[in-house]
């Protein structure tokens, strides 16, 4: 309507009952089983409807309601006893201010396209957004002075629907911002916040929503406001919606917007993360602030800016990386290369994983990579992984030597553990267990747990899981129009006490869904033994765009519709964090098969354990890290074959073996009381062993102390003086980038006799010309170690050597030895790279000479 004027109204709250606003309006409640409980209780079914939304609760619940809640002394007491742990949490001391005090002030913006907090804020997709809400509730505990920016999406991700055929419909909701739990920060005059962003010839406008998870903020960019055109204001509807123009035009807005959102707020980080290439931008805007506001030079401005870069990976396979057409690149963005005072074709060349091709594709994660201080994977094995995926990036250099480190995922325990199983943890372990780092004896408590206690809460935890089920089983089959025979029916569904295996996640091929399906009648022969019931629940969402993945729904729900499975298997549709935290509280097993090597981490599995639970995974992700033979079991033996079909075979005949052999006998082998102590056993050396490594405490712990206080350090450095070390650091790297084409090595000698012993060295001598070129702004070093079948070196290591004489105008003899460690046959490679004392990283340049 034209000329429509709007305005809000909120709730009027009975005096005493003032503070639910305030802890509505923080998602600390969201890791409180208290808190959460305090909402619940004023309206059981109305916190239902409103999908556990503390602030929508507060919008609809009748007046009267609140009125009898404030003259209700057990509740205000409960209220009270709330208040009291939220004020504690708030103003106590934190793990950060007892370690590192003088570091305050050192703020870390962390960069999410998506942020998964609760499912009342759907601004996520899946693990990704899930891990960067568990990240800043992690931050929030350990005290980090970090604050998160991402995108508010008006219609968040899709809404799932399966037909009765098994296809996937999706559908969209317009959220209302006002009754989730975001404030509209304002500017000094009382009106809403602006930042202004170029697309191209346009200019885009976004305001900001605050979001206080604990106490860490959370900043959201929203585009749909009238200033902007409608096609403008589609940028933040949807979640990875659109086409390609689209989505770039999000990631300008998350990396330039988000920067430029800061700034406004009065807030200058020192480390900015990217949480994945989406961000990637952040890194051109603060070179170009740096520009203008200390006159520094673009590759001046670009060393400072790099120092307080951290880049996270979560993608280990090419067809997970957002690539940008370079023509789609210069529409969008052409106006940033006028800014930092370079070509386009230059800025091109920053995405492009050969920087010297012109027909390659703008590669968001290889801009991270090239302006970042550290990058890193999410497990030691996906570091191997995005090592060998963007050894391209790095012509040259060994694998084992690619600059990518890895801090293995955690998942925020508190946010997914039961209120029982949570409660008898605080009884055995003691309050603190919940941010006990690995090496902790807390832990070692768990022993004391008894086993019937243990099992009584996980029982009561599967007959949850189990009604449910059933419930959202009816919703969906009314929501399909089905009979009221069909929908009676999903009462008989699933067994209360039966051996229950979960499986949830996004449907993607590399996940193999169907792996269980492989041999029906072996999987039937399975379900129909009445002695030793065995069930398995299927959730999760396929991208929309992702045919092969909405085909394996449609696979799997045929085989629930199938009368010998119907009671057994069962596939829940819209799969959210709601169904999430019953699922991993409930499910006994929890299966995860992906295609090894293409599982970057995964974390749902390391939900499962705090609520008892045990895991069945191939060895990928997290996984290998994990296993100790005691802890939950392993599919396969970790071999990856060049035939698909053999793999899936092999391994799903190793599922099959291991219900039929170890995990159902196991289950079912109970004592005179009826539980199962080998189980029971397994599932305590899973607590004890997964629950403090795989948090999001240990993993932020990490973080802070190898990349985001290395990165501040840095930073603290190369700007110092005016930005002195940046200046120093930019001219000698292009003097060594102009000069380097004079470099060779001319000649090796090695004076070996036929064999050597171990223990013996390895005399090597060799002749280099450096032209113009220092010594000192080079290393020489001889590259050693065992050869492989192929004639590589592997487990390659370094000796530098030292120059001993100058033979003529340029020329140099360097000498080393190489220790012969271990017997083998073994080789070596004289090789000369850059040396300065503030490199990043010497292969940045992507300079080195082999000979």
């Amino acid at each position: 309507m034209k000329n429509l004027r709007t305005f809000v109204v909120v709730p009027s709250l009975p005096e005493p009952l003032e503070p639910l606003r305030q802890l509505a309006y923080n998602l600390w409640w969201t890791w409180n089983h208290g808190a959460r409980e305090l909402f619940r209780r004023l309206d059981v079914d109305l916190w239902e409807q409103v999908y556990h939304n503390a602030v929508a609760m507060l919008w609809q619940i009748p007046q009267e309601r609140l009125e009898e809640a404030a003259r209700d002394d057990a509740y205000m007491a409960q209220l009270h006893r709330v208040l009291d742990a939220f004020y504690v949490y708030m103003n106590g001391r934190t793990w950060f201010d007892e370690n590192f005090p003088d570091r305050r002030d050192d703020t870390i913006a962390y960069f999410s396209t998506e942020f998964g907090l609760h499912e009342s804020m759907p601004f996520y997709a899946g693990g990704l957004g899930v891990l960067a809400g568990d990240h800043l509730k992690a931050a929030s505990d350990l005290g980090l002075p970090l604050v998160g920016v991402g995108l508010a999406y008006r219609q968040g991700y899709f809404e799932q629907q399966i037909t009765e055929d098994g296809w996937q419909l999706e559908s969209y909701t317009n959220y209302d911002f006002h009754q989730m739990a975001a404030t509209l920060v304002n500017d000094p005059w009382g009106s809403p916040l602006k930042i202004e962003v170029p697309l191209g010839s346009q200019k885009l406008k976004a305001q900001i929503w605050l979001v206080q998870v604990g106490r860490v903020r959370l900043y959201l960019l929203d585009s749909d406001i009238p200033d902007n055109e409608p096609e403008l204001r589609t940028i933040t509807a949807r979640l990875y919606g659109g086409d390609r123009r689209m989505r770039i035009r999000q990631e300008i807005l998350l990396g330039v917007g988000g920067l430029r959102a800061l700034r406004a707020l009065g807030i200058k980080p020192k480390v900015c993360h990217m949480n994945e290439g989406h961000a990637a931008f952040l890194a051109l805007e603060r070179i170009r602030q740096i520009m203008a506001e200390h006159g520094l030079s673009y590759r001046e401005a670009r060393e400072a800016a790099a120092s307080g870069h951290v880049f996270t990976t979560h993608t280990p396979v090419p067809a997970g990386i957002d690539r940008f057409d370079p023509k789609l690149v210069r529409e969008q963005l052409g106006w940033m290369a006028d800014e930092l005072k370079i070509t386009v074709e230059e800025l091109l060349a920053l995405g492009r994983e050969s920087a010297d091709s012109d027909k390659q594709d703008f590669c968001m994660p290889v801009l991270a990579l090239r302006t970042s201080f550290r990058s890193n994977g999410v497990s030691k094995l996906h570091g191997e992984v995005a090592a060998g995926m963007w050894q391209n990036h790095w012509p040259g250099v060994p694998r084992e030597e690619i600059p990518i480190t890895y801090i293995t995922n955690g998942v925020h325990t508190l946010s997914w553990i039961s209120a029982e199983m949570a409660e008898l943890f605080d009884h055995y372990l003691g309050p603190g267990w919940a941010e006990a780092p690995p090496n902790s004896k807390i832990w070692d408590r768990v022993e004391e747990i008894p086993a019937a206690e243990l099992w009584r809460v996980h029982v009561r935890r599967r007959e949850h899981l189990v009604a449910i089920v059933r419930k959202r089983l009816r919703e969906q089959l009314r929501r399909r129009g089905a009979p009221p025979a069909e929908i009676k029916a999903a009462d008989e569904v699933l067994d209360p006490d039966a051996l229950t295996i979960g499986f949830a996640r996004r449907f993607a091929p590399y996940k193999r869904a169907t792996l269980i399906l492989r041999n029906l009648d072996r999987l039937a022969a399975l379900l129909r033994n009445n002695e030793r019931p065995v069930q398995f629940i299927f959730a999760g969402k396929a991208h929309p765009a992702d045919g092969a993945g909405k085909e394996l729904i449609k696979q799997l729900c045929a085989v629930c519709s199938r009368p010998e499975f119907r009671r057994r298997v069962v596939f829940l549709e819209n799969y959210d964090m709601r169904l999430a935290r019953v699922l991993v509280q409930g499910c006994d097993v929890w299966l995860n098969n992906p295609l090894r090597l293409h599982e970057a981490s995964g974390t749902s599995g390391m939900k499962v354990p705090a609520n008892a639970g045990l895991n069945l995974s191939c060895l990928d992700g997290w996984w290998p890290e994990a296993f100790n033979g005691n802890n939950g079991w392993v599919i396969g033996d970790g071999r990856v074959y060049d035939d698909l079909a053999y793999q899936d075979h092999v391994e799903s005949e190793s599922l099959y073996n291991l219900l039929e052999r170890e995990i159902i006998p196991l289950f079912y082998d109970r004592t005179v009381d009826d539980i199962p102590r080998k189980w029971i056993e397994r599932v305590k050396e899973s607590i004890r062993t997964i629950c403090p490594v795989f948090s999001t405490i240990r993993m932020l712990r990490e973080y802070t102390e190898r990349l985001y206080l290395p990165a501040a350090r840095r930073v603290d450095r190369v700007w110092a003086d005016d930005f002195a070390v940046a200046r120093r650091l930019a001219e000698w790297k292009a003097n060594l980038t102009r000069n380097w084409g004079q470099v060779q090595v001319l000649e090796v000698a090695a004076e070996a006799p036929e064999a050597l012993k171990v223990g013996d060295q390895l005399p090597v001598r060799a002749r280099v010309k450096l032209g113009s070129i220092s010594p000192q702004d080079v290393a020489v070093e001889v590259y050693y170690g065992p050869l492989d079948a192929t004639g590589a070196i592997t487990t390659g290591r370094r000796v530098v050597m030292k120059p001993t004489q100058r033979q003529a105008e340029g020329v140099h003899v360097y000498e080393g030895v190489v220790p012969c460690g271990v017997s083998g046959r073994h080789g070596f490679a004289i090789r000369v790279v850059p040396n300065h004392q503030d490199l990043i990283d010497r292969y940045d340049q992507g300079l080195i000479v082999w000979g």
